[in-house]
């Protein structure tokens, strides 16, 4: 029977244990989880289900439970919904092939929690706010262009969109610097998304020792009083789902 595939983790004391935790857990449709062991890690698998789409989402939802449950206890990769393999055996052979990959992952991830943050912005204020703070440079180039012709017109044009381009990435770039000088001290691992829409401007996730969890929100709680302009959403505490860099995670 296929096996579903739900975490890579770094067990508890003993077989005993981390099965005695397992079984107050049900997996994706009441499933048995259960652990199969390679040297110090194992993978959390359970019964194969049959993936109808009718129903899929709560299935993913179910799912999600699980990875949440289990992120409560254990050091763990999360592994992606729907992640089947044919048998018992084929989930060993996948810990054993690959168990650098995933001992490496599982140290940098250990007493850690994932959180993510949005900034958002009212585009038409903000931008009018950039273009402000870039009216001077347009004025140098109104000068350097004093034709009126269709063509000068047009240049001109194309000036100031590529400078309202260029203003936004420096503003958008300055924020994330200021951002990552008062989380210094908490020194968390991160990755930026691009910008998405008009409104995202920021789009980050963040590796938190989880001792130092309240004092990452404190430091997003002072950016946001810095910043009353900008709207700010903070999710998390999350499994480390964006950090997470070995094969079939």
């Amino acid at each position: 029977m296929e096996k579903l595939i739900y975490a890579i983790v770094q067990p508890l004391t003993d077989v005993y244990a981390i099965n005695l935790l397992l079984s107050g857990i049900p997996g994706v449709s009441e499933t048995n989880l259960y652990a199969l062991f390679y040297n110090d890690i194992a993978v959390v698998v359970s019964d194969g289900v049959i993936l109808n789409e009718f129903v899929k989402k709560e299935m993913a939802i179910d799912f999600a439970r699980v990875i949440e449950s289990l992120s409560q206890q254990l050091t763990l990769l999360p592994v992606r919904f729907d992640s089947l393999l044919p048998s018992d055996a084929e989930a060993t052979r996948l810990l054993s092939q690959n168990y650098t990959a995933f001992r490496n992952n599982l140290d940098n991830v250990k007493n850690k929690f994932e959180f993510g943050l949005k900034v958002l912005w009212d585009y038409e204020k903000g931008i009018e706010k950039v273009k402000i703070n870039m009216e001077s440079a347009n004025e140098n180039t109104n000068n350097c262009i004093t034709s009126s012709s269709i063509h000068a017109n047009y240049l001109l044009k194309k000036i100031k969109e590529n400078k309202l381009d260029n203003a936004l990435r420096d503003y958008i770039e300055q924020l994330k610097k200021e951002f990552v000088h008062d989380i210094a001290i908490i020194n968390p691992e991160y990755n930026f998304n691009k910008m998405i829409t008009a409104n995202l401007i920021l789009d980050g996730v963040f590796l938190v020792d989880k001792s130092k969890k309240y004092e990452f929100i404190q430091a997003v709680g002072n950016f946001k009083k810095n910043h009353t302009e900008l709207h700010f959403l903070l999710t998390g505490p999350w499994p480390p789902y964006s950090f997470v860099v070995c094969p079939m995670v």
